[in-house]
């Protein structure tokens, strides 16, 4: 058989093509997803998922998206056991819904109290202060990840102590801190904030609210079976 001739090797080309793309915010909320499907089903632990989940925002191209999925089912493969945090059970946001927008151009917006927060939220901040409050939210998906870029301004990001909070960032002549460390949560099946931000001449800070509790969060793990 000519090998050059075999179909597999005629695709080869095209899936390295494919595996070199540059990975777009659709191709990460995908593996997002697959991945706190496979730490609900027990596929990964919460130690492996929060290391590839860092990963995931690390790295650059599609093919080194799909390593860290690569033994993995696809979304809704087999039995699913999905988790809530809001009263009314699950109802995670599907990968394309418009990303909810908060703007401050010399001027102030804030977030807070009862509100879902979809799977992407952006802040822009222009000359202006913006605050955005997690600390009574209902969340719908597990991975949460909010977009800042701030200009002269200055943003505030608020979380529950029990959430995951991670962020990526960089300042030219501004500052940006998240402060993940600490307590946070114990529990893999908790929220995680994600936290992406850049600021020129501004302060983004990013922490955890002391005394603020995910009440969802308690409820359900009281429902658990077992417990």
């Amino acid at each position: 058989m000519d090998l050059e001739k075999h179909p597999a090797a005629a695709a080869a080309p095209a899936v390295a093509a494919v595996g070199a793309l540059r990975a777009s915010d659709a191709d990460r909320d995908r593996i997002a997803q697959i991945l706190a499907d496979a730490l609900a089903e027990g596929r990964l632990s919460a130690e492996e998922h929060s290391d590839r989940l860092d990963s995931l925002y690390a790295f650059k191209t599609v093919g080194e998206l799909d390593v860290l999925v690569r033994d993995l089912p696809a979304p809704g493969a087999g039995t699913r056991q999905e988790r809530a945090y809001g009263p009314e059970g699950y109802a995670g946001q599907p990968v394309g819904t418009p990303a909810e927008t908060l703007v401050a151009v010399c001027s102030s917006s804030s977030r807070k109290g009862r509100w879902r927060p979809g799977a992407h939220t952006r802040a822009v901040s222009v000359l202006g202060d913006i605050t955005v409050d997690l600390t009574e939210a209902v969340f719908e998906q597990q991975v949460t990840e909010i977009n800042v870029t701030c200009v002269l301004g200055n943003v505030e990001i608020l979380v529950p102590e029990n959430v995951t909070l991670r962020g990526y960032g960089s300042g030219v002549l501004g500052n940006v801190e998240v402060h993940g460390e600490g307590a946070g949560a114990t529990d893999p099946h908790a929220p995680v904030v994600i936290v992406r931000a850049f600021a020129l001449l501004g302060n983004i800070e990013a922490r955890r609210k002391p005394g603020a509790r995910l009440v969802d969060l308690a409820l359900k793990l009281r429902e658990r079976p077992g417990t």
